[in-house]
């Protein structure tokens, strides 16, 4: 089955009469599989093709076909439930709490788990405080942000049409307002309307609650979306269709509680595009696979959405919260930063499925919180519709924002929801354009990590920053001319140089801004601190036909610390642009041992599941640069080591010949492989029920065809054994999961053998059969000449990788770059006995039939056998030319953000009071009213106010005329709070 999207809207004669003409000549039979669902009789811009055969030549015959847009398989969506029905407060030292894992991917058997269930690896940044006050989870959600306070204003949802895609909803549960449910759709093939799971509910519940468990907008327009059975199972043409029908329903606010890691789900991410473009403001969950770093979820990581993360009531980031950065860009670029915002998502109190209300947590609870809050707000500046879009709303939340303290921008985006603070910027709100980041601090740290963590250099790779700009002016926008970098002369600006690359259309909403970082030659020896900014301006035609364009001018700041240029020796060279992941290909894990998270999708980045490494080579004084580029862009005799770890990608002979000639001149190189056997990546293979087609991994844990075609010039090769097993190396309880050995070395090198168990016979024949003595560690000095680099092999990656980390081998490779950049021989291989290699070993072959070369950057398919594309050009920077101005920016760039803002008065708010302990018996919690209540004595407020300003004057003389008549006695703290608790009822304790 196939999606064929065309380019418009069709009625459905006319998309048949398309199909047919570009299937004319087809020797094969296809039907078009009809929709029975509420969308059926409008025009739309997809179909479900049907084939049966051969279908490549349909597929390419459908592309040929003008209207057609794209041709995509036909994908499944599957998601698992992970949660615990009622809960306790969430410990943030011990946090057990699992959730719902609403996941969004392909048809593939990618049943997703949470990589962070068990505590071994969780450390809370505050696990070593002394004791503190605990916050109790409070009984209303509503109150932890202070909805009441808009409530009382007047506004509780009213005239906004808010649409829930999830499990359904019953159409008579006692928590909704009669009249109040809209529609309820069902988009699957069952047929009911109701939520048999209780998911949907409780989502439901968090918006627009108005009993027990209150949500944020009871008056809201709810429209429900079933889009998931109570298998759990779902399609891509389902969320098609229902995406149709919710533009056609006029629908302001989204939420969706899915997330998955296919990014490259193209129909999807197209029809995602065109909701935001009409204006549809869509809130989704970042993901429940923290505390792994790139572990983002789309939607979630689309600009033109909210993404958001989820904390506990401590205010901290919760251990199943998914973290940045994004992976689209990889392996040229770097990721943009996301989550947006984060808001509690632990122990959260909402609908059930039969009434009452349960606790629930997950980002997918998060997210409905979110929605809450933007569905109120909406109707708080339902007066000012025309300035409310995704851009503008994503703005308010994040100026607004209260930022959590040691925490990262990758895990926090922006920082806290905050109600209060995001209506006050809605009120006065000025169409313009935003940056996310806001500056460029590369010395702030923890925030700004990654890029604190380490200072930069001349002669380093550019430092990327990844800005996505957000345009309040209009759906689409241009940026004027080119940014301006301008270097702050009193602060050594003129030490930095500026390259930028940006989205030639900001489309929807929203664009990015790529900034390269580097430092000039003339600061090769200085050390300091250089600031300057960045200035650019955002175009936007007038929605209007005769409007006046709309302009907006932006400026980020940026300051970084230089330093001289480290030695040789410590600068590492991190291989990127041989590392390939989900989606688009069947990619495997390294770990054979992970069923339950098969798929290789997390970036295999310094910065994502290699952190706890960069962090652990930082620490020991070495300097890491990522290479995104072929080999032959790199200057070798700028780096002591190049580091490959996990490589599937292949090598163009250009790059083989390159590494040859540097290895001989100077540069040392250390390889991590993994497993690779064609006979194991046939066993793991599955049957696609949509294409009718089985799936076969396109590499093994490794490329090790390739990487042997790197290493033939050096006489050594990885082996096709699959390995697992405990072992000591020295003092080192080490770990081998799923690794290869060597089964090619120099005579004259250094081996380590292990005895391990042989997986590969175990995956095979489902028998235990030990491998004794197999090589799986090789040190080598080349010879070539006095200066050569030294070489070192070792055959499991896993060690080092944090998403299925179990033993690290931080250690080994610590000791690894000893002997590569200083030649001292590590202390665990000397003396070790001469080990002889069989001469005759086989060595692996690529699978036949394999599909990489449609995922690949050096192969291409030429009629059934891949072959090397042509090498490309080293990626260009030009640098912006300078414009130096007299400016001396604050030490710190932080700075609460702020939008522009026309001169509206604001109704009085109080301030929030974001440290307060909500105890149980919170009057806020006891005596919170649903806001019909409120409604029906809202007219009398005029007047309590004035009653109550009238008490209190009179209390005042009365306290002023007795002191006067009694000796003075000095004020104590608790009758300030006696004080305090007049004005306001009883203020809990801090």
């Amino acid at each position: 089955e196939f999606i064929v999207s065309f380019n418009g809207y069709f009625k459905s004669p006319a998309r048949k009469r398309f199909i047919t003409a570009a299937l004319h000549d087809a020797t094969f039979s296809w039907t078009i599989i009809e929709r029975n669902n509420p969308a059926k009789e409008f025009p739309s811009d997809f179909d479900i093709l049907k084939f049966k055969g051969n279908s490549k030549n349909g597929v390419e015959a459908l592309k040929d076909h003008p209207l057609v847009k794209r041709v995509t398989p036909h994908k499944m969506v599957t998601r698992t439930l992970k949660y615990i029905k009622e809960m306790g407060p969430e410990i943030p030292c011990n946090e057990t709490d699992k959730d719902w894992d609403l996941t969004f991917h392909s048809s593939r058997p990618l049943n997703r788990k949470s990589l962070s269930l068990g505590t071994a690896y969780w450390h809370s940044p505050n696990r070593h405080r002394t004791r503190h006050l605990m916050k109790a989870v409070p009984k209303q959600i509503v109150s932890s942000l202070q909805a009441e306070i808009l409530w009382n204003l007047g506004f509780t949802g009213a005239g906004v049409k808010v649409a829930i895609f999830d499990t359904g909803l019953a159409a008579d549960h006692p928590h909704f307002k009669k009249g109040r449910i809209k529609d309820r759709s069902n988009w699957t093939n069952e047929k009911t309307l109701d939520d048999g799971l209780g998911h949907g509910t409780f989502v439901t519940g968090v918006i627009s609650s108005s009993s027990e468990c209150l949500g944020f907008a009871p008056d809201a327009d709810i429209y429900v979306f079933r889009v998931f059975t109570n298998n759990q199972v779902s399609y891509t043409s389902w969320f098609l269709d229902a995406f149709n029908y919710a533009i056609l329903k006029k629908i302001n606010v989204l939420n969706l509680s899915i997330g998955g890691p296919d990014f490259m789900d193209h129909p999807f991410v197209d029809k995602v595009w065109e909701l935001t473009a009409n204006k549809v403001i869509m809130v989704s969950a970042i993901g429940n696979d923290g505390p792994l770093y790139g572990t983002l979820n789309n939607p979630a990581d689309q600009m033109d959405v909210i993404g958001v993360g989820g904390i506990n009531f401590e205010n901290q980031i919760a251990r199943f919260s998914s973290r940045g950065m994004t992976t689209w860009e990889l392996p040229a670029g770097y990721g943009r930063v996301k989550p947006d915002i984060v808001t509690y998502g632990s122990a959260v109190r909402g609908s059930a499925l039969n009434g009452g209300c349960r606790h629930l947590s997950g980002t997918s609870v998060a997210s409905p919180v979110v929605a809450g809050v933007v569905s109120l707000l909406a109707s708080a500046v339902i007066d000012r519709a025309d300035i409310l879009n995704p851009a503008s709303m994503k703005q308010a939340l994040m100026a607004s924002a209260r930022r959590l303290s040691d925490v990262n921008m990758f895990e926090q985006g922006f920082g806290r929801l905050d109600l209060q603070g995001a209506y006050r910027q809605l009120k006065t709100y000025k169409p313009q354009a935003s940056l996310s980041p806001n500056y460029i601090d590369l010395t702030e740290c923890p925030y700004m990590w990654p890029y604190c963590t380490q200072p930069i250099y001349y002669g380093a790779m550019p430092v990327i920053v990844n800005v996505t700009i957000l345009n309040g002016m209009g759906v689409s926008g241009t940026i004027v001319d080119k940014p301006k970098w301008e270097p702050y002369t009193p602060q050594n600006g003129r030490n930095i140089e500026v390259s930028f690359s940006y989205s030639p259309v900001l489309w929807p909403w929203s664009g990015y801004l790529a900034v390269s970082i580097s430092v000039t030659k003339s600061a090769a020896s200085w050390e300091g601190i250089a600031q300057g900014q960045v200035t650019l301006t955002v175009e936007s035609p007038s929605e209007e036909e005769e409007g006046e364009t709309k302009k907006s001018t932006v400026t980020l700041e940026i300051k970084v610390k230089i330093i001289p240029t480290p030695p040789r020796s410590k600068r590492i060279l991190w291989d990127q642009y041989h590392n390939l992941r989900y989606p688009a290909g069947y990619f495997p894990r390294d770990n054979l041992r992970m069923k339950n998270d098969p798929l290789d999708w997390n970036g295999d980045h310094i910065h994502t599941n290699f952190k706890d490494m960069y962090q652990h080579l930082r620490n020991n004084g070495y300097f890491i640069e990522v290479l995104g580029s072929p080999f032959t862009c790199f200057d070798s005799s700028q780096y002591g080591t190049l580091l490959m770890v996990d490589g599937e990608e292949e090598y163009f002979p250009e790059e083989v010949t390159k590494l040859k000639r540097d290895i001989d001149n100077g540069l040392s190189v250390i390889i991590f492989a993994d497993w690779y056997n064609v006979s194991v990546m046939k066993k793991v293979k599955f049957y696609d029920e949509n294409t009718r087609q089985w799936w076969m991994p396109d590499t093994g844990g490794a490329n090790i065809p390739a990487i042997n075609d790197l290493l033939s010039p050096h006489g050594m090769a990885f082996s096709d054994q699959v390995l697992e097993g405990d072992f000591s190396l020295g003092d080192h309880d080490m770990y081998y999961a799923s690794g290869t050995s060597i089964a090619k070395f120099p005579q004259d090198g250094i081996l380590i053998t292990q005895t391990l168990k042989n997986q590969g016979y175990e995956v095979l024949k489902s028998e235990t059969q030990m491998a004794e003595n197999v090589p799986i560690l090789g040190l080598y000095q080349n010879r070539t000449n006095k200066t050569s680099g030294r070489i070192v092999l070792y055959g499991d990656s896993n060690c080092l990788d944090t998403s299925h980390l179990q033993k690290d081998c931080f250690w080994l490779l610590s000791a690894m770059l000893e002997y590569t950049a200083y030649n001292n021989l590590p202390t665990v291989v000397r003396n070790v006995d001469k080990v002889s290699l069989p001469p005759d070993i086989e060595l692996p072959e690529r699978m036949e039939g394999n599909h990489l070369h449609r995922y690949s950057k050096v192969i291409e398919g030429n009629l059934g056998t891949p072959r090397s594309r042509p090498l490309p050009p080293c990626p260009p920077l030009i640098w912006a030319q300078p414009h130096p101005i007299n400016k001396s920016a604050p030490s710190n760039l932080y700075q609460q953000p702020r939008l522009k803002s026309l001169p509206i008065e604001v109704p009085f708010l109080p301030k929030q009071l974001p440290e307060l302990v909500l105890k149980p018996d919170f009057p806020i919690e006891q005596e919170l009213k649903p806001p019909s209540l409120l409604h029906e004595s809202s007219n009398f407020y005029p007047v309590l106010a004035f009653i109550g300003t009238g008490l209190v004057v009179l209390f005042l003389l009365n306290q002023y005329y007795q002191s006067r008549s009694r000796p003075k006695r000095k004020r104590t703290k608790p009758r300030a709070r006696k004080l305090q608790q007049f004005f306001y009822g009883r203020v809990p304790g801090v």
